[in-house]
């Protein structure tokens, strides 16, 4: 999802957008010199990807996705080769044999676009990352006028890298974070420059790190038909927040063993059941605290919690304040 169209080219982005709707969403494109920012907007959410040409066939996009999914329309048109960072929230990724793989905060996911089309989910109904695309034979020519004899050939990466079919995904490959978040960081006066940089240090990264263990190691993946028991389990635990709660009797509702439905929701959701729930949990409290002038005791038994004392030391375990501070906090304002 939130790479609905990290394209090589400004002609394919176009082309990706021109009907105005992705997904359901209506879009809203605007280019000025280099760059492009796309708007998403619907009753999935919303969404913003900013590009920024580096050089000819080398683009960066800035992904951030308020929402739990999207359908792409992307096809690749010639050779690409796209790397994206996660800073926050989850992606799932349909894997060729159908099962479904999660690219989480601070993964690495280098990835040809081959098999781009189709629907992205977004579990935790966030996503925020940046993707560096490169149309391979473009981005090569570009980076060769650029810096002569600069030792990275892109289709040897691409093949490395992609040679399975599926995304490579790695996490925690030491130097990435701070590359990614750098050009985060960068300057407006000096952008255009630390873009570049940053881009060849990232290819000098891929260029040195074992691809090996992301090809040959696959990571905890889960049967679409598991993910889908799980995605109806969940969908139940938050439609009454002040329903009480057991992983055993939602598993069993759903038709999965105990320990397959935790590792599964695990999987999807990045935190094992009742965390995620207490998490939501808080989160609608939060806003009611806000929005509301209903009392704490009250708010605490619209999400689950008959004990004034337990839902405060919840609250205050997620939120970081009390609900009376956090009220408080928010008043003053």
């Amino acid at each position: 999802m939130a790479n609905v169209a990290n394209t090589a080219s400004s002609l394919d982005l176009l082309r990706c957008f021109e009907d105005g709707a992705v997904g359901g969403c209506g879009v809203d494109v605007r280019q000025s010199g280099g760059r492009c920012v796309v708007r998403m907007a619907g009753d999935a959410g919303e969404g913003v990807m900013r590009f920024f040409e580096v050089l000819p066939g080398v683009r960066l996009s800035f992904n951030d996705f308020h929402m739990e999914e999207c359908e792409s329309g992307f096809a690749v048109s010639d050779e690409v080769l796209c790397v994206d960072y996660c800073f926050e929230g989850r992606m799932e990724q349909l894997l060729s044999d159908g099962a479904c793989s999660y690219v989480a905060a601070g993964d690495l996911k280098v990835d040809d676009r081959t098999r781009h089309v189709g629907r992205f989910v977004m579990p935790l109904a966030h996503y925020h990352g940046i993707t560096v695309s490169f149309e391979v034979k473009r981005a090569q020519r570009s980076i060769e006028r650029a810096l002569g004899g600069f030792p990275v050939d892109l289709r040897a990466l691409r093949r490395r890298f992609c040679a399975s079919g599926d995304p490579a995904i790695m996490r925690g490959v030491p130097g990435a974070e701070r590359i990614f978040s750098d050009l985060c960081a960068a300057p407006s006066e000096v952008r255009a420059a630390c873009f570049k940089l940053k881009v060849l240090e990232l290819l000098l990264l891929l260029e040195t790190t074992d691809a090996s263990p992301a090809l040959n190691e696959r990571r905890p993946y889960f049967h679409r038909s598991q993910v889908e028991k799980v995605k109806a389990a969940r969908d139940s635990m938050v439609a009454d927040l002040s329903a009480g709660f057991s992983a055993r009797e939602t598993a069993e509702r759903v038709g999965l063993p105990l320990t397959a439905f935790k590792a599964c929701f695990k999987g999807v959701y990045g935190m094992p059941p009742f965390a995620y729930l207490r998490a939501r949990r808080m989160e609608r409290a939060a806003q009611l605290l806000r929005d509301t002038g209903l009392r704490v005791a009250d708010i605490g038994l619209m999400v689950g919690y008959d004990s004034p004392s337990k839902f405060t030391a919840a609250f205050k375990d997620v939120i970081g304040q009390t609900p009376t501070a956090y009220r408080r906090a928010r008043e003053a304002r």
